[in-house]
This record gives C-alpha cells, sequence and structure tokens, in this order.
C-alpha cells in the first residue's frame, strides 16, 4: 500500500480525484484507509457560489451538494486504494438519504464514509455529514469506478 501523509489539503485531494473549483466540496482528509474509509472536513464560508441563491436572507448549504461532499470523500477512499487511481468514481445509486440538521455559512461538516462493498468496478458506501456531534445527513451511496479509456 502506498502510503499517504495526512491530512491531505485541497491540493492532495486534487491528486486523487479530478474535482476543482468551485466544484471541490471537501477541504482536508484527516482520515484515510485507502479501499475502506476516510474522514474529511468542509467549511461552509459566507461567500460559498451556491449560497447566493440558496436562499436569499436565509442561506443554506442544498442538501444534494451535502450528498456530493460525502461522494468526494469516498472518491478519496475508493482511488487511493490499489489499482483504482486515475479512474473517475461516478454515482450509481444514492439511497436511504436523510437530512437531519440544516447546514449554514460558519458551520464545518465532518464526512465520513466507509466502503462497505467494492468487487470489481463497482462499489457501495455508507456515508454520513455531521456538524459537530449533530447528524446533517446520512446516505447509502453505490458507484462505480470504470477502467480509463483508452
Amino acid at each position: 500500500m502506498t502510503h499517504i501523509a495526512l491530512p491531505l489539503d485541497r491540493a492532495g485531494i486534487e491528486a486523487i480525484i479530478p474535482h476543482r473549483e468551485p466544484f471541490l466540496l471537501v477541504d482536508e482528509i484527516v482520515e484515510l484507509v485507502p479501499g475502506d474509509h476516510a474522514v474529511g472536513r468542509y467549511h461552509v464560508s459566507e461567500d460559498a457560489w451556491y449560497l447566493r441563491g440558496h436562499f436569499p436572507g436565509r442561506p443554506i448549504m442544498p442538501g444534494v451538494l451535502q450528498v456530493e461532499a460525502l461522494a468526494q470523500v469516498g472518491a478519496v477512499c475508493g482511488l487511493s486504494a490499489p489499482g483504482f487511481a486515475g479512474r473517475l468514481a461516478l454515482f450509481a445509486g444514492i439511497d436511504d438519504v436523510r437530512f437531519k440538521r440544516i447546514v449554514t455559512p460558519g458551520d464545518t461538516l465532518t464526512l465520513e464514509c466507509r466502503i462497505t462493498r467494492l468487487r470489481g468496478p463497482i462499489g457501495k458506501a455508507d456515508a454520513t455529514a455531521s456538524v459537530g456531534e449533530e447528524l446533517a445527513c446520512r446516505a447509502a451511496l453505490t458507484f462505480a469506478l470504470p477502467e480509463p479509456e483508452a
């Protein structure tokens, strides 16, 4: 297994997954066992692009972006596993999503993703996003890690 020095900052994350500004929704990875689990953090800044219209006067991080942030942490976990570097991690399914807390500017999301199955190019993961000790979102994610196109 290749050693990955933690924490990973945005540059380290970008070395593993292809997401870039403004769509990179993970600031750091603080825990990583490639192919098993990862923990990341994302700080919801006052000037985040999605807050301008969601909602004027009451900015809230959209739930779909919380799920995307979870998927990005999962992608770091999966794509850092041997044999998967350089691939794309694609959603194949999102199940059992529940939103438990509104996420607002100034909040820091702790994003946890545990891969529960990885067979061939298809995997499943359980993921949670929390603010402090409060659960904000949870989901079961199915993803594909297809071979790169020639």
